[in-house]
This record gives structure tokens, C-alpha cells and sequence, in this order.
């Protein structure tokens, strides 16, 4: 008990220091409990093998392909176009989607989905996403409490109440608390966003660029025609740089380049349009033709893209038939998650397959789109779960705390393991939290003679409630990356979050289900 709790210290303390990588310190957690004999070889590997990583892995490859087709950008699109650009309305209207999609397919897979959408809206409003993507993750949490499925905790305790001799939680009935959190965590996002999250853009961070084709037209004299955009064709702007081999070609409006596959649509030197020219330094052309064809060049040496072809295919096309196949495959996705027809690991390996398969989303993009270090992160704190719970510490916890108040009112009592659940959670996978509590829950509820659901129900809220760190749910991880954040970040929004789960579960709960 003391290796693991002096091993949980030092990673939480690195964690905070933002010295090192996250996922350099989650091996570290993993190795240091191997070394010290706290965990076994299987359970030091076990995190690499677990469905949540799988689960993640195919998740990326379904956010990517909604992506690559257009479907993010054009949900972003709708939104604004029926919302306007403004912050406040834009930053609601994303919560709300976000909230209601993890209603049904879980908070990972709603963050997964929603995350391009955020960059892209963060773009088009001109708000830093670091304004945006927090209040996503932490309103897809209090989604997670709008439904049955919206979590396996739900399903969890549930099961665990029905077990103790009370009856299940009903499909919505998570929503009569879910309702008031999620109305709480967007006004507190609204209201207090602005101030408690940084300003802070990413160094990647695309820009606006669903008027590209408009620009491109205007700024090199070109007709609509010659900048209009497919999901085969497209058009990018690239620059000739110093030492560049393409120095001294002849070019010239119309023509195909050596390697046959583009057009050269446009020369512009010094802001004049050239009929024919010699290449030189600075020299600004429109190359016109395949998508991948324009990747491809525009990769090589010796050009230089102005936007990057991919990000201009992912915000200015419309919708085509590829788009319609990955809406199809989420659909049927989300159908097998609701009714559970098969573990939802293997329901996403079958969606993300799919996709590669009909090549919706190419290999490479595929393979590119997976996020390494989430993964490892997620599999490296697994054995920091398992050493908690065989060593013996989250019992000892527990059963300090339930002999120190246990004599007490039930709300002291219920009170107790809505803390235990929140401090834990904060650092381990709240599914292993409420996993460890749960079981204590429902004896300290039997041995008090009262009912188990404000005890299961009041657990769940705070398993919702990891909002101070990162490294609580892979969906606070998600957005980590995109949204230019720093481990510190999290806990100034975090903090009013938790406050109002806490309240919601310790005042509204006994409420709604009496002891």
C-alpha cells in the first residue's frame, strides 16, 4: 500500500510539474509498480490490452472519417449558419450536441466526433479552441448522466442496485438529475469560461477556410469554375522558395505539370497575373486537379503550400457519396452500441474496418489519425487502477472514512462516498472508481438499513464528475492536444464543475429517491 500510494504521488506530482510527456510518465507508473512487485507482469501489460484502448483506437478512425468527408465541418456549418458566430451561442449549441450524442454512444465517442467540429468553430468565430474544447468534454460528462447507456457505470449500478434487493434505474430516469448538471456545466462554461480557461491557439490550429475557393477566385483573377471544389478535385495555392528545383521552369496558365495529374490554373508575381513566366523566388501559383494528387506535390521539395490541401478538402467541400457511407456506418455504430448486439470494443473495430475497407478513409489517414499518445496514457494508468485495488489501499480508504461518519445521518454517510468517488476520480478511470466504491456503497446502505439508489446514484454523479485533470477520462484527454492545453488548465474550470455535481449529489439526490 505505501509503494503504490508514494507511486501515485510522484506521478501526480509530475503530472502538475509539465515537465516531462504524459505518456512518458504513465509507462513510468507502469514500469515503477512492475519493479516494486506491485503488480505482476500481465497486470503491468494488461492496460495495452484492454477494450478502451481498442476502443479509442477505433474511435479515431471514425472521428476521422466524419471528418475527411465533410460531415464535421458541415454540422459546424449548420450551426452557425442558424446560430450566427457569436461565442455565447456557438459554445451552447456545441455543448447541447455534445451532451445528447454521449447520451447514446458514450463520452468518448461523442468527444471523438465533436473535437474537429470545435477546431473548426473555434476558427470560424475567431475564439481560441482552448475556449471551446473543455466545455465539450465536460458537457459530453454531464450527458453521460441523460441515459441509461450513456455510460457502463450507469448500466452498473444499476445492475449492483437491483442486486441489493431495490429496483433498476429506469432509461431516463439518470435524466432527472442529468438535466439540471448539463444546464449548470453550460452556464458555468458560459459565464465563467471566458476568465478560468486560457487563451491559448495550438501550434497546428486550422484556419477558417470554408470561403477558400471565394478567396482563391478573387485574389488571381480566376472565374468560379476554375476554384470550384469536389470531393475528387481541388485546388491549392503554393509558393517557389530559395533553392527551390522548380527555379527557371517555364510555365504558364493551362498547362499540365511534368507529372501530368495537375493543371497550373494560375502565376501571380509581385500581385501581377502572368500570361507565361520563368519561375522565380516568391512566384505564387494555383495548382488545380486530385486531392491526393495535390498532397502529393505539395509534400515534395521545392514547393511550399500556402494551406494545407487536406485541411482546404475538410472545410470547403460539400457533402459527397463518401460522406453518406460514414454518417451510414455511425448510425449503424450507434444502433449496435444502444442495443448491444455485440462488446462495443468489437463494434468499433467493426465501424473503423468498414471504413478503411470501402475506403472512406484511406490507410494512411486511417493510421495517422490514431492518437499514440492517448493510448498510451490510457494504457499505461490501467495498472495504477489494479494496483489500487489489490493492494489494498481503496479499502483501507473506504473503510476509514465509513467507520469515522458511518454512525451518522445517511446524508453524512452518502456525503462520504461522494468525496471518496471525486478524489479518486480525479486520477484513475472513473469506471475503476465507482467500480471500487460501489460494492462498499451498497453494504454501508444495507447495514444502515436505508436504501441503495441515492448511494448508486449519488456515486455515478461524482464518477461523472473527473473534470480536474486530464488524465481522468480519455475524453478530458481528447482534447488536450487540439486545444493547447496544460495539465493545470483543467482544474480552474473543473473546480465549479465539481462543486455543482457534488451538490447535485448529495442535496437533489436523496431528494428524487428517498433513503
Amino acid at each position: 500500500m505505501l509503494i503504490t500510494l508514494l507511486v501515485l504521488a510522484a506521478a501526480v506530482i509530475a503530472f502538475l510539474s509539465n515537465r516531462l510527456p504524459a505518456p512518458i510518465i504513465a509507462l513510468a507508473v507502469a514500469l515503477a509498480l512492475f519493479l516494486t512487485g506491485v503488480n505482476d507482469l500481465g497486470e503491468t501489460l494488461a492496460g495495452f490490452g484492454d477494450p478502451i484502448v481498442v476502443y479509442l483506437a477505433g474511435l479515431f478512425v471514425v472521428s476521422e472519417a466524419l471528418d475527411a468527408t465533410g460531415v464535421t465541418a458541415w454540422a459546424g456549418q449548420q450551426l452557425t449558419r442558424r446560430l450566427g458566430e457569436g461565442r455565447s451561442q456557438v459554445l451552447v449549441a456545441l455543448m447541447l450536441l455534445s451532451a445528447v450524442l454521449t447520451a447514446f454512444i458514450s463520452v468518448n465517442g461523442a468527444v471523438a466526433a465533436l473535437v474537429p467540429v470545435g477546431v473548426m468553430l473555434s476558427a470560424r468565430t475567431g475564439t481560441p479552441p482552448s475556449q471551446m474544447l473543455i466545455p465539450l468534454a465536460f458537457a459530453a460528462h454531464a450527458g453521460s448522466m441523460l441515459t441509461l447507456l450513456g455510460t457502463p457505470i450507469n448500466l452498473m449500478v444499476s445492475e449492483l442496485a437491483q442486486d441489493a434487493g431495490a429496483r433498476p434505474f429506469g432509461f431516463f430516469e439518470f435524466a432527472l438529475v442529468g438535466v439540471p448538471l448539463l444546464v449548470g456545466v453550460i452556464l458555468i462554461a458560459v459565464l465563467l469560461g471566458p476568465k478560468l480557461l486560457p487563451h491559448r491557439h495550438p501550434e497546428n490550429a486550422p484556419r477558417d477556410l470554408s470561403r477558400f475557393a471565394e478567396t482563391l477566385a478573387a485574389e488571381h483573377g480566376l472565374t468560379g469554375g476554375e476554384t470550384d471544389l469536389s470531393y475528387e478535385e481541388g485546388v491549392v495555392e503554393i509558393v517557389v522558395p530559395p533553392r527551390s528545383e522548380h527555379l527557371g521552369d517555364e510555365v504558364h496558365p493551362g498547362m499540365l505539370t511534368e507529372s501530368g495529374d495537375l493543371i497550373i490554373a494560375s502565376v501571380t508575381r509581385g500581385g501581377r497575373h502572368l500570361d507565361h513566366a520563368t519561375l522565380a523566388v516568391g512566384d505564387v501559383l494555383v495548382l488545380r486537379g486530385a486531392w491526393d494528387a495535390l498532397e502529393r506535390r505539395t509534400k515534395g521539395a521545392g514547393l511550399l503550400s500556402v494551406e494545407e490541401p487536406d485541411q482546404i478538402r475538410r472545410q470547403s467541400v460539400h457533402l459527397g457519396p463518401r460522406a453518406f457511407v460514414a454518417v451510414g456506418v455511425l448510425v449503424v455504430m450507434c444502433l449496435a452500441l444502444v442495443l448491444e448486439l455485440l462488446p462495443s470494443a468489437i463494434v468499433v473495430m467493426l465501424a473503423a474496418g468498414l471504413l478503411v475497407a470501402t475506403k472512406v478513409v484511406p490507410l494512411e489517414h486511417a493510421q495517422r489519425s490514431i492518437s499514440l499518445p492517448t493510448l498510451v496514457i490510457v494504457a499505461g494508468m490501467i495498472p495504477m487502477s489494479t494496483a489500487i485495488q489489490t493492494s489494498g489501499v481503496a479499502d483501507l480508504v473506504s473503510h476509514q472514512l465509513i467507520e469515522t461518519f458511518g454512525a451518522g445521518s445517511p446524508r453524512l454517510l452518502l456525503v462520504c462516498m461522494v468525496v471518496i468517488v471525486l478524489v479518486l476520480g480525479q486520477f484513475l478511470s472513473n469506471l475503476a472508481t465507482v467500480l471500487i466504491v460501489a460494492p462498499v456503497a451498497v453494504a454501508v446502505a444495507e447495514g444502515a438499513g436505508v436504501s441503495p439508489l441515492p448511494m448508486m446514484m449519488g456515486i455515478t454523479i461524482a464518477g461523472a464528475a473527473s473534470f480536474l485533470t486530464p488524465v481522468a477520462t480519455a475524453g478530458n484527454l481528447m482534447v488536450q492536444e487540439p486545444g493547447a492545453y496544460r495539465f493545470g488548465d483543467y482544474w480552474k474550470l473543473g473546480l465549479p464543475c465539481i462543486l455543482l455535481f457534488g451538490i447535485v449529489a448529495t442535496v437533489l439526490v436523496p431528494v428524487i429517491w428517498p433513503f
